[in-house]
C-alpha cells in the first residue's frame, strides 16, 4: 500500500483544534470585543490615568513653586528680622548710654545737694558749739567761782 499523495492522514483519534470556519467567526468576534473593550473601557482609563498623572505632577510643581516662594519670604523676614534686632540692640545701647549720663548727672546733683547739706550742717554747728563753748566758759567760770567760795568758805573777790 502506497498512500495517496492528496489524502491527508486520519488519526484514529478525535482532534483537539477543529479547524474550519468558525475560527473566522471567533476571530472577528475577538477584535469586535477588543475594539469595543478598547474604545469604551481602555481609552476613557488611559485618559483618567494620564489625566491622575498631570493632576499629580502639576501639585508637585505647584508645591515646589510655593516652597521656594515660601524660603525666598522665610530668608526676607529673617533679614528683615536681623535687621529690626540690630536696630533695637542698637537703640538699646544709645538709651543705656543716655541713661548712663543721666544716672551721672542726678549722682552728680544730689552729691553737690549733699555736699552743701553737709556744709551748712558744719556751719550751724560750729555756730552752735561756738555759742555752746561761750556759755560753757561762762558757766564754768561761775562754777569755778562758786566751788572755790564753798571749799575756801567764803566770798570770793571779782
Amino acid at each position: 500500500m502506497t498512500p495517496d499523495v492528496g489524502s491527508v492522514p486520519q488519526a484514529g483519534e478525535q482532534q483537539l483544534l477543529d479547524i474550519d470556519s468558525t475560527v473566522f467567526v471567533m476571530l472577528g468576534l475577538f477584535l469586535l470585543l477588543a475594539f469595543i473593550l478598547t474604545r469604551w473601557l481602555w481609552k476613557p482609563y488611559l485618559r483618567v490615568r494620564d489625566e491622575r498623572v498631570r493632576r499629580i505632577e502639576g501639585a508637585h510643581a505647584e508645591a515646589e513653586h510655593l516652597e521656594a516662594n515660601s524660603a525666598g519670604r522665610l530668608a526676607r523676614i529673617e533679614a528683615q528680622l536681623a535687621e529690626a534686632r540690630k536696630a533695637g540692640n542698637a537703640e538699646r545701647a544709645q538709651m543705656r548710654a543716655q541713661a548712663l549720663v543721666r544716672e551721672q548727672q542726678i549722682m552728680a546733683e544730689a552729691q553737690a545737694a549733699a555736699h552743701k547739706m553737709l556744709a551748712e550742717a558744719r556751719t550751724k554747728l560750729d555756730a552752735a558749739l561756738a555759742t555752746e563753748r561761750g556759755r560753757l566758759e561762762a558757766s564754768a567760770a561761775t562754777l569755778g567761782r562758786e566751788i572755790a567760795e564753798k571749799a575756801l568758805g567764803r566770798r570770793l573777790a571779782s
